[in-house]
């Protein structure tokens, strides 16, 4: 018998996997009603009341699974988890389907003025000359972000007989050829749409996407969606080109601050609001409920889940041979992530050395996990990230080499995109770490860890100190630099560290040096 413990509100119907298996005794209550039999249980079900912090696992010591009926796990600890041996689990998929029906309905009530229209006859008005509307039909649909909700979002579109437009640096032009999209540049889709919707994570790179000068770029009379995550669109920046009417109309679900009790947005008649309601279907609910506990029955009886966060459980030994590795190959995903700012078609991993005697297929799926994190909205590790990279069309293979350049061990990789190729090398020296010693055709030597900053240049005197000097000015400090070229004179880079990110007006500044060729931030 496994004991499964259900500590938030899940619908029978949701639960339907476990309460069948005659194999399962489960229990419905609050983690306080079961604090003297919380070593008992195997697995754990929450939505978003319950919190599962290191405390209460340490509380459960017999516990194998921790399961949330939803898409975050912002409430679980997933490295106490990982380090306890626990799988965490969720539903990415239960509400896809949801928030794209939402985005559809607000997008059609928005050009109908439905929100409105129903306000003014349930004041005893009929005043039909106020809301005549805009039709779907012929219209410019851009789409910011083509995951799983952008792409249902354009099936429906596409029914509804709109031209659908896409912007995702991800995406490569045989999918969107495929999904029967046009794959434009950020400016070509501006240009281009009578209304756009975003649908990306909210990240350093995506915060604030639509703002003063990029909203400046789209028609005037645009209509402008956010069911995505509050701050991708600037709401200053939206409150400003509402007012001079380049703008038409908004339907926002979600904001930078919730609830928007005092967000001027919500003074315009134009803009439709809703509470963050894309994910608040029956069905989603049911879906997401469903998912997990089909995912913790297959779990407990030995089987493989697809929506895990986390590793699966390792035992001490092969986690601690393998532990330097996925690390170094974690970071040299994030660096290839960061340096390849388009759309990737292949990576190829060579493993050479002593590294060939273990297991590489959690290695790869670590420098897999590296690579999407910077890409993705959702949480990605050793154990899904083979899987959305397949989702994401990005094809990899492994393979072995017998040249390790005089290293005990040694991986190289190699990543495919549409315009160009990336590469890198890596090491892991007992007693100093891990090290990167080739990017991108240049020999280096670098510990991957914090702030970085990815220059080349031409090979000519004074590049170096030309760079210290602006940084000097600045009063900013340089923690450590790297060097490297393949010819005096020609192209050569700089790899360094600093303590502190560095803002765009550091780099715009060092911009200036004619001798760079191009500078990128690496955050690691």
């Amino acid at each position: 018998m496994y004991n499964v413990l259900v500590a938030d509100s899940i619908s029978n119907e949701g639960l339907a996997p476990l309460l069948e298996a005659s194999h399962v005794n489960l229990t419905r209550k609050k983690v306080e009603e079961v604090e003297n039999d919380l070593h008992t249980y195997d697995a754990l079900l929450v939505r978003s009341a319950t919190t599962v912090t290191e405390d209460l696992l340490a509380k459960m010591p017999n516990l194998k699974i921790v399961a949330r009926a939803g898409v975050g796990v912002d409430n679980i600890d997933i490295e106490a988890s990982t380090k306890r041996g626990v799988v965490v689990i969720n539903a990415p998929n239960g509400n896809t389907i949801s928030t794209a029906e939402h985005t559809f309905a607000m997008m059609a009530s928005l050009f109908r003025h439905i929100p409105q229209g129903n306000a003014s006859v349930k004041a005893r008005e009929w005043n039909r000359s106020a809301f005549v509307g805009t039709e779907l039909n012929r219209k410019h649909l851009g789409i910011i972000g083509f995951g799983r909700i952008g792409s249902e979002l354009a099936k429906r579109a596409k029914a509804f007989n709109m031209s659908v437009h896409v912007y995702d640096p991800f995406l490569t032009s045989s999918r969107a050829e495929k999904l029967g999209v046009e794959l434009l540049s950020l400016d070509e889709l501006l240009a281009a749409a009578d209304v756009i919707t975003v649908h990306t994570p909210l990240t350093k790179e995506t915060k604030g996407l639509l703002n003063h000068d990029t909203l400046a770029k789209t028609k005037k009379g645009v209509f402008l969606l956010n069911c995505a995550r509050g701050g991708i669109i600037d709401e200053k920046a939206l409150v400003h080109y509402l007012e001079i009417g380049h703008v038409q109309g908004a339907a926002i679900d979600v904001f930078e601050v919730e609830p928007p009790i005092d967000n001027p947005l919500l003074h315009f008649d134009q803009v439709i609001t809703t509470p963050h309601l894309g994910a608040s279907t029956k069905e989603a609910q049911l879906n997401v409920a469903e998912d997990v506990a089909h995912d913790v029955l297959l779990f407990l009886e030995g089987n493989p889940v697809s929506s895990s966060i986390n590793l699966p459980t390792l035992s001490k030994e092969v986690f601690e041979k393998i532990q330097p590795f996925t690390s170094l190959t974690k970071q040299m995903g994030a660096i290839l992530s960061q340096c390849m700012r388009e759309p990737v078609q292949h990576i190829s991993i060579s493993y050479g050395g002593t590294v060939t005697d273990l297991e590489t297929t959690y290695i790869t799926r670590s420098l897999l996990s590296g690579f999407l994190t910077h890409r993705i909205d959702s949480p990605v590790n050793e154990v899904n990230a083979s899987m959305i990279a397949k989702e994401r069309g990005i094809t990899f293979g492994e393979k072995t080499s017998e040249d390790t350049q005089g290293y005990s061990n040694m991986i190289d990789v190699t990543v495919t995109g549409e315009q160009r190729i990336f590469t890198i090398t890596g090491t892991y020296i007992a007693g100093y770490g891990p090290r990167i010693i080739n990017i991108d055709s240049f020999d280096i030597d670098f510990y991957p860890e914090g702030h970085l900053l990815y220059i080349r240049h031409s090979d000519q005197p004074g590049v170096i100190g030309n760079v210290g000097k602006v940084l000097g000015d600045l009063r900013i400090n340089i923690a450590t630099m790297q060097v490297g070229r393949k010819q005096k004179g020609g192209e050569a880079i700089m790899m360094l560290t600093f303590d502190k990110l560095l803002d765009d007006s550091v780099i715009s500044s060092l911009k200036q040096t004619s001798e760079i060729v191009t500078i990128q931030r690496i955050e690691l």
